[in-house]
């Protein structure tokens, strides 16, 4: 216990000689400030006195008065919106201690235990973490606009401006993959940091570099004017001077308060700590699957699951089946879990999973006919078969505007509908055609070099290799508004910092998407792939139907986006969402704050489509059902078992032109391409 006692003590001492030297920072600040209202005051001074008597003197004196002035001014404005500024509230769910009195008993319990203050509230976050955040600024109240679901505000306005306790923040896949004893070990380094926070030195850092993030963020929009321009970047200036000279220092000073506080946790459960710390990984890898997999094919249908915190206990579970590195981690299931210290845990996870959907999508604050919540159960018809029908409808449009005909010459009546036939017909590469060859960096540098019309997707048409002549399919690419290729990506793509998505035995079988929708976190996500390098070693029509689809996807992406913001979709360039507001507040003007949709190829599209297409004439003549795989998303049924291997031989179709493979796996489950499908 001394060691313990001893190494609190440093850390502690470490963080308040932080502080102090953020405040120093402040303090000195405020001493320039001041300094020509000093030096006026002594010119006065000694020209009322006489001492300081004469016409330069006088002129000195008008001279620095004036700027004293000036300087003051502009100090009473920093600090005004220093003060003023709204810092960065993460969105929450509030939980009231009556919905949860067994969990805020466990807290004080286990602050009664760390000999530190208790936090003055709970909140769970749609995230795997778990933090304190301070809520005691009198800004932190909604934005005063129309009506804000404020989920963030746990506590009234006037405890909030009372309370000096910060709040407790839970990550929610905590509360339902963890049992009791190791949320309890987990949360113990983290209520242990409200000693260090109810130091008056440490508070007063933390506010002071708080409101300096928040004025710099306050001030990062433009004005409506040049002098209101001109102020807020003086303002802003300002403010990031004084971050840059307290950035060394803030970090110091949050070391040290880690260092305390795990210091002093390590006397409550540290054997169970270490145990639990493995859960956290598991749990947010096994969250992040679940989004990216599972939740975001349904939040593109306008759907949203209600209880995702209860699919990452699935998921989890499925993968211990599946993996032998994690069998020993269902036996815990056992034991009580977390979710059990919830009055109404049902209740809780389906505000989380709406705040999810909100923050990573971007979906509306109220449910209503295109924006509604779908069990688990309800997921494989209102998502999967929706889904897929859908991708199948979209690729028969752009067939439709590629001029391929809806039949064969000499088809039987009745044929003429929607069929994978026409897919796979139109796709076939002949012996005398060849996959766009990929781009070779010479000839890219060679302003002289004359481009193969082929090797491009977003040609007029492609000529066939060896004749003079086009192909029908190849003449109605003519059309520039089909065979234009626009950006395939996401307007709205981002990553999800965090731990790699988990890799089970079917993911090692293959890397293609295992339905469309899916997401993929095999791609960097920056979007700077260049779509004709994505579609070297496609054939020319495979690129030329990759370049339609993902046109069409861009058009119906920025149809929604219009309808839903009830104005004009913004011109090129612009820029949309948190950044464009200038402001990180929990405010759902600003929604999505954390866009979840990864950047798609032109590859991974044209593959999505021609995979929901399969699933469709596998559904209509074969007998399968669609499905829910909780590790990989959508997935087809096939007498009850899972088909992993279709990717395969589509993207065999894709990338070689060659549909016997895919055409011997549609005979072997017995589909007939031949018969038209029900679309959406």
């Amino acid at each position: 216990m001394t060691g313990i006692g001893g190494g609190v003590e440093l850390g502690a001492q470490a963080a308040r000689s932080r502080a102090l030297a953020v405040l120093r920072v402040r303090s000195r600040a405020l001493a320039v400030a001041l300094l020509p209202a000093a030096v006026a005051v002594i010119l006065l001074a000694g020209g009322s006195t006489g001492h300081l008597v004469g016409g330069g003197w006088d002129a000195a004196r008008w001279a620095v008065s004036v700027l004293a002035l000036l300087v003051l001014a502009a100090t009473a404005a920093v600090a005004l919106v220093v003060a003023r500024a709204r810092p960065a509230v993460t969105p929450t769910v509030a939980v009231a201690e009556e919905s949860a009195p067994d969990l805020y008993r466990m807290v004080r319990d286990l602050a009664d235990r760390l000999d530190v203050p208790a936090p003055s509230a709970i909140a769970l976050t749609p995230d795997c973490d778990s933090w304190l955040e301070d809520r005691t600024h009198p800004a932190h109240g909604p934005p005063p606009a129309r009506d804000h679901d404020d989920l963030s505000d746990p506590v009234g306005p006037a405890r909030r401006r009372s309370a000096a306790a910060p709040v407790l923040v839970i990550g929610s896949p905590f509360l339902w993959w963890m049992r009791v004893g190791e949320l309890r070990a987990v949360l113990a380094p983290v209520v242990a940091g409200t000693g260090p926070a109810a130091h008056p030195d440490i508070a007063a850092a933390r506010r002071f570099i708080r409101g300096l993030d928040a004025a710099v963020a306050a001030t990062s929009t433009d004005g409506r004017g040049p002098l209101a321009r001109a102020a807020r970047g003086g303002i802003g200036g300002v403010s990031r001077l004084l971050l840059r000279g307290c950035r060394v220092h803030a970090a110091e000073m949050e070391r040290g308060v880690a260092a305390a506080a795990a210091e002093r946790a390590q006397a409550v459960d540290y054997g169970l700590r270490i145990v639990a710390q493995e859960q956290v990984g598991l749990a947010y890898a096994g969250w992040d699957r679940l989004l990216t997999r599972v939740a975001l094919p349904a939040w593109r249908m306008g759907r949203w699951p209600s209880r995702l915190d209860v699919g990452v206990v699935a998921a989890l579970t499925e993968l211990s089946r599946r993996d032998r590195l994690a069998e020993g981690f269902a036996s815990r299931l056992g034991e009580r879990p977390a979710c059990d210290l919830l009055e109404e845990p049902g209740l809780m996870d389906e505000a989380v999973s709406l705040l999810a959907a909100r923050l990573f999508h971007g979906g509306p604050a109220e449910t209503g006919p295109d924006w509604a919540p779908v069990g688990w159960e309800e997921y494989p018809e209102e998502v999967v078969d929706r889904a897929w029908r859908t991708d199948a409808a979209r690729l028969h449009r752009v067939l439709d505007t590629l001029g391929v005909r809806r039949a064969a010459e000499g088809a039987a009546p009745g044929t003429d509908g929607p069929t994978l036939s026409r897919v796979l017909d139109h796709l076939t590469t002949t012996p005398a055609e060849a996959p766009v060859p990929a781009r070779d960096p010479a000839a890219d540098a060679d302003p002289d070099a004359t481009p193969d019309p082929g090797a491009t997707p977003g040609t007029a048409h492609h000529a066939t290799p060896g004749t003079g002549t086009a192909t029908p399919d190849d003449q109605a690419t003519s059309d520039p508004q089909a065979a234009t290729a626009s950006d395939p990506s996401d307007p709205q793509a981002a990553t999800t910092p965090g731990p790699q998505p988990l890799t089970t035995p079917d993911d090692q079988a293959t890397t293609a998407p295992a339905a469309p929708g899916s997401a993929d976190h095999s791609d960097d996500g920056n979007g700077t792939e260049d779509d004709d390098d994505d579609l070297a070693g496609t054939t020319p029509r495979g690129a030329a139907l990759a370049a339609g689809l993902s046109a069409q996807l861009a058009r119906e992406e920025a149809r929604t986006q219009a309808l839903a913001s009830g104005t004009a979709p913004p011109p090129p360039g612009t820029t949309t969402g948190p950044a464009a507001t200038g402001t990180a507040l929990w405010d759902d003007r600003a929604l999505p704050l954390l866009p979840l949709q990864p950047p798609r190829t032109g590859r991974e599209i044209l593959t999505a489509h021609i995979t929901a297409m399969v699933c469709c004439a596998a559904m209509d003549t074969a007998g399968a059902t669609p499905g829910l795989d909780w590790l990989d998303g959508p997935t087809l049924l096939v007498d009850g078992a899972r088909r992993a291997d279709l990717a395969l031989h589509v993207r065999s179709l894709v990338e070689t032109g060659d549909p016997a493979p895919l055409r011997a796996w549609l005979s072997d489950l017995g589909v007939r391409p031949e018969k038209p499908v029900r679309l959406v």
